[in-house]
Order: structure tokens, then sequence, then C-alpha cells
């Protein structure tokens, strides 16, 4: 069963991840700023400037870049991201920071992406410079239930052909062998970080993303 948000609660969770992802970045050592992480080619620098810039493209803009990208959505995203990451670190927190308390969403998106995105790319900043970050367990669920039941935008992302089975939320999706663990670990199982969310998982995960 998926735990949905209401929406106003949504964004006060949204609102404190940000704000926790700021303090977060506020203590990086320069060189931190440029270590890889699981989202791709993506360094942290890139993961911070696609979160800062998803509350603020305009459909102009976005209209562009995608003509920019030939036509490919997840071009146009990665490009966007890349990009905005070449800018001063000082100057990606100051936008991180200026995110907190927006409602602005990115052209294409509902209202629930901007949760599962600072979820999950908060995650892909943390263990890429090896801090912790706590998921709170109904926002990892509203955002798993995101993930598995979203049409549009396309999921980037296949689904397991598991049976998800949270061990400290009522939440449980799919069908066949069953993967057990925090919502939070299925939650990077949903969206492609295998590797980070084996450890935490029990049951039939997959060996590759």
């Amino acid at each position: 069963m998926g735990v949905v948000l209401g929406t106003e609660e949504r964004w006060q969770v949204i609102d404190g991840e940000r704000a926790g992802l700021a303090a977060l970045l506020q203590e990086l050592r320069p060189e931190e700023w440029d270590r890889p992480t699981q989202c791709g080619d993506w360094r942290v620098r890139d993961v911070a400037a696609h979160l800062a810039l998803a509350p603020h493209i305009t459909y102009g803009t976005a209209v562009r870049e995608f003509v920019r990208a030939r036509g490919s959505t997840d071009r146009m995203i990665h490009d966007t991201a890349v990009r905005a990451g070449r800018r001063p670190a000082e100057e990606i927190l100051a936008d991180i920071r200026a995110t907190v308390g927006s409602r602005r969403l990115a052209p294409g998106t509902t209202r629930r992406e901007p949760l599962l995105d600072i979820l999950v790319h908060g995650q892909d900043i943390a263990l890429a410079v090896g801090r912790a970050r706590v998921m709170p367990v109904a926002a990892a669920c509203d955002a798993a239930d995101r993930v598995w039941t979203m049409r549009f935008p396309p999921r980037p992302w296949p689904l397991p052909r598991a049976r998800l089975v949270a061990t400290d939320a009522d939440w449980t999706r799919g069908s066949g062998e069953e993967i057990h663990g925090p919502v939070s670990a299925l939650l990077l199982l949903l969206t492609g970080r295998t590797a980070a969310a084996r450890p935490r998982l029990t049951g039939a995960v997959p060996a590759r993303p």
C-alpha cells in the first residue's frame, strides 16, 4: 500500500530537505564538490546544480534546451545540469538556499517530483562525500509510490521484477520473489541506485541496476 502525503505536508518536507542539503553542501571541501556520484557521470556539483535549477527553469528555457538537446529530454536534463555545475560552488549553494520556500515546478513535472528529486539526489550527494543523510520514512514512501506509479514524465528506471516489502513502513508493491528493507533503500533501488541500496536489502536483489 502506498503512502501519499498531503500537498502542504509534502512541501514542508521538501523545504526541510532543501535546507538540510544546503547545510551539508556548506560543509564540503572544494575537492568534494567534484566527487563522482551514482547519478550517471554527474559530480556532486552537477547534482546540486540540477536541484537548484529545476524550480526556476521556465517553459521558454526548457523548449530552447530541448531543441538544443535534439529532442532528447534525458540529454536536456543532463546537459543543463552539467553546464550549471561549472559555476562556482558558492553560486550553486546560494541557488539551493533560494529554493527553500519555492513552490515552482519544472516544466512537465507534477507536484510529487520535487520530493522525489530532493530525496534521491540528496542521497547521491551524501553518499559521494561519505555523509549520513536520513530520509523521512513517510516522505520516502510517497516518493517510492510515485516512482512505481509514474507514467508521465516517463519513468527512466525499469521496475524490479519482484515484490518490494518495506520493513519500516506499510508499503508493498509488485509481485514475485520478495525484497525486504527500509523504504529509503527500496527507493534507491527503484531509482537505479542498486549498489547503494543492496547493503540494506535482503532477498532477490538484482545484481545490476
